[in-house]
């Protein structure tokens, strides 16, 4: 019997996830974070944790300092402390998603997209930030203190008047024309 709040064509006020799952008969995702919740509760009785988000780090001081900052330098310097002060966290966060990786050796011979290889992605990405605004932040440092040294000019090419110039990498052309049994070198006996 189908579902008597769900009529086949009305999706008005539904969201691409309920629409998904009821086209193909799945559960949402909301579906499914409820029944893990319900179905952990009496785990996480035994086991509290804490049910508040992680503090959030106060950027104002970094935000105000960026905003002050007249070279890239100066905001470089910012930047660095940020990332000095966040790297922990991240490291943290990734150390977790290592250990749910490999929590009870699932992740032994797991296919590429499976759930443990899926956190192992995320373990490396969220290190990954901070990696890539290090790379940033040595740019900026190179590009201040030891930038590339301008391109070498073009050789200058000495052409013939409405000759096209020679490609790159020839040899200068000959002085004397080629030799040839039709055309031996002076003095030689035929």
């Amino acid at each position: 019997m189908r579902d008597p709040d769900f009529e086949l064509y009305d999706n008005v006020g539904r969201d691409t996830d309920q629409i998904a799952a009821a086209r193909y008969g799945i559960a949402t995702n909301r579906d499914l974070l409820r029944w893990a919740k319900r179905d952990t509760t009496p785990f996480l009785t035994e086991h509290p944790l804490p049910d508040k988000p992680l503090p959030s780090p106060d950027l104002a001081p970094y935000l105000d300092a960026l905003a002050a900052a007249e070279t890239p330098l100066q905001a470089s310097a910012v930047t660095r402390h940020l990332l000095d002060a966040a790297e922990p966290v991240l490291q943290a966060v990734s150390d977790y998603l290592v250990a749910a990786a490999r929590w009870r050796g699932q992740n032994r011979g797991a296919e590429l997209d499976s759930p443990p290889k899926m956190l192992m992605t995320a373990a490396s990405r969220s290190l990954s930030v901070i990696a890539i605004a290090h790379q940033a932040d040595l740019a900026i440092l190179r590009a201040e203190y030891d930038p590339a040294p301008p391109p070498p000019p073009p050789p200058q090419a000495r052409t013939a008047p409405g000759l096209p110039p020679e490609p790159p990498g020839t040899p200068p052309a000959p002085s004397h024309p080629p030799m040839t049994r039709a055309n031996p070198p002076k003095g030689s006996i035929r």
